[in-house]
């Protein structure tokens, strides 16, 4: 199997960096220093190498470093199985990132086409006690790295559902408004729920072929109420029938939108959201290892892995167990953590990076 990592990585003004130049090889990567020093910021700028808005969703104006405020740069030499890619991502004084590969400009879904990245930030910690927004983002992530399509189906779904609610605010009852937007939407809902459906059988079938130590988390889709419409035609006449339901609300009801992940402790028959904290944390990482072992199939090696501050509420043992999965994978995975000690069990099996900011802004030094 290939490998599919960041070789170099250059930062310029972004975030708490100044300015880091890091050359790499495909060896997971060790990130540690104190709280606040400026580890989740290199890992934000790796997550900017795959399409959407990386893992915190900031702007690019909330990226730019302080306080002045330049605009930023990114660059990175992409190691494929088959190929080597220079990408550049930049954000002059907070516009909007511009994305070149191999010095052609191209839009960010282009990125899909190149690279696969997966994360789990603290953030997600919380993810099946919270609201379903959080899960759906969530899911179609995992999706998104199965069906690249997945992020444009979206886009339009979510382009064409704001106009409709719009005209259900206004109480326009004429059917001729409707039509068209009713129809876009059917056709990518349902690619849209039809890749969630698909994404789950790949992760279920990851799950159960693997030995792990890592608990098996069963998923499915549920609807805030009623089923989910499958195929495109039960869908639109979903969207025709409840529009007078849906102009009360002043919002759209139906649709996959209206999904949420439902997630059980497999062995134990526990609901996700019932388990322990420590639970909780394993089963994500047990969903993001299994969405890599299914990526490395599909595509010949396995994703880029994004895992802040992994080792929280995690033991010894399970750490240690984590580690040897991701080596095994074969996946460079940026991990931090707040001291070296947290990475011992890796070895030479990673590289390390100590991220300081006691001299005024964070400064990286490879161990």
């Amino acid at each position: 199997m290939g490998a599919l990592y960041l070789s170099h990585l250059t930062l310029s003004h972004f975030r708490s960096h100044k300015l880091v130049r890091l050359d790499l090889d495909a060896r997971p990567v060790a990130i540690y220093g104190s709280n606040g020093a400026g580890k989740t910021n290199l890992i934000e700028a790796v997550s900017l190498f795959s399409p959407g808005r990386g893992l915190r969703r900031a702007s690019a104006q909330e990226m730019a470093r302080r306080p002045e405020a330049l605009g930023w740069k990114l660059h990175g030499l992409l190691n494929t199985p088959t190929s080597t890619h220079e990408i550049d991502i930049t954000s002059e004084a907070g516009a909007a990132r511009q994305v070149q590969i191999d010095s052609k400009s191209v839009p960010q879904t282009a990125l899909a086409s190149l690279v696969r990245v997966l994360w789990l930030i603290p953030a997600m910690d919380r993810l099946w006690i919270e609201g379903a927004e959080g899960r759906r983002r969530f899911l179609d992530r995992m999706v998104l790295s199965f069906f690249p399509s997945h992020a444009e189906a979206s886009l339009t779904y979510e382009k064409s559902m704001r106009e409709r609610n719009r005209l259900l605010k206004e109480q326009v009852r004429d059917a001729h408004w409707y039509a068209v937007l009713e129809k876009q939407m059917a056709a990518t809902g349902a690619a849209i729920h039809a890749n969630r459906v698909t994404a789950l059988q790949r992760l279920a079938e990851a799950q159960a072929g693997a030995e792990t130590q890592f608990p098996s988390a069963q998923l499915e889709l549920q609807q805030s109420e009623g089923t989910m419409p499958e195929t495109e035609a039960d869908l639109l006449e979903a969207f025709q029938e409840s529009r007078f339901r849906d102009m009360a609300a002043g919002r759209t009801l139906v649709g996959p939108h209206r999904s949420d992940m439902y997630g059980m402790y497999a062995d134990k028959g526990i609901a996700a959201s019932d388990c322990s904290t420590g639970e909780q944390k394993a089963l994500l990482i047990s969903l993001i290892l299994s969405n890599a072992r299914a990526l490395a199939a599909d595509i010949g090696a396995p994703p880029i892995l994004l895992l802040d501050e992994v080792a929280a509420h995690l033991d010894a043992g399970r750490r240690a167990a984590l580690y040897d999965e991701i080596c095994a994978l074969g996946a460079q995975a940026w991990m931090t953590g707040t001291g070296p000690e947290l990475f011992a069990d890796l070895g030479d099996r990673a590289q390390y990076l100590e991220v300081d900011d006691t001299t005024g802004g964070s400064q990286v030094q490879i161990k």
